[in-house]
């Protein structure tokens, strides 16, 4: 796996949140449906203009890079209604398995990331900003935390427990490895700082 596809692997397990999930995990990253409109690079014309807008109103980071542009989840419902969440700022954070940046070697992410989420298709909807990072035991969880991943106060913690359990016991199968009630999540809290014009 080349480190380009390791770090998108990870970008998705990172910034997952399960809300009725399926049993169709993809094993691998694939390459999503974009678009008539792109770049030479692949990435859509929007996530370049949401940038520029960006930068525009707020001169002081026109220098800065312009972040890493993905989806959350790995299907096209989740992905859409999860950008829908962090558009209308309902979702303030998203959890991932630490097991996995063990296994790859990679960073935690850090406070001051920014990133530009997109719709399942590539079609930027908004800039996250992450404000904290903490790695946190699944069985510790807190109600206030699994509200702020999910984007709802209907039984919070009973669904991010169930979905997330599933999720990460199907990542974790596929390197032989089975969750614990202890396994370490990295939980990231954001902020979403921009989202599209209509």
């Amino acid at each position: 796996m080349t480190y380009q596809k390791t770090v998108r692997y990870l970008a998705i397990i990172l910034f997952l949140i399960l809300i009725s999930c399926k049993n169709d995990q993809k094993t691998e990253v694939t390459v999503e449906t974009k678009s008539e409109i792109k770049t030479e690079n692949g990435i859509d014309k929007s996530v370049y203009e949401m940038w520029k807008h960006y930068t525009k109103s707020n001169p002081e980071f026109k220098n800065e890079e312009m972040p890493e542009s993905d989806f959350f989840h790995n299907n096209k419902k989740d992905a859409n209604q999860l950008a829908e969440l962090t558009l209308n700022r309902k979702k303030k954070a998203s959890s991932g398995l630490y097991f996995l940046y063990q296994k790859y070697n990679a960073d935690l992410p850090k406070v001051g990331k920014k990133q530009i989420i997109t719709d399942f298709d590539g079609k930027a909807q908004a800039i996250i900003e992450i404000k904290e990072v903490d790695t946190v035991p699944f069985n510790q969880i807190s109600k206030e935390y699994a509200e702020m991943d999910l984007g709802t106060k209907i039984e919070p913690l009973k669904k991010w427990k169930k979905a997330h359990w599933q999720f990460f016991a199907n990542v974790m199968k596929e390197s032989g490895e089975k969750p614990t009630e202890e396994m370490l999540i990295v939980c990231e809290r954001f902020e979403t700082i921009w989202t599209k014009k209509y």
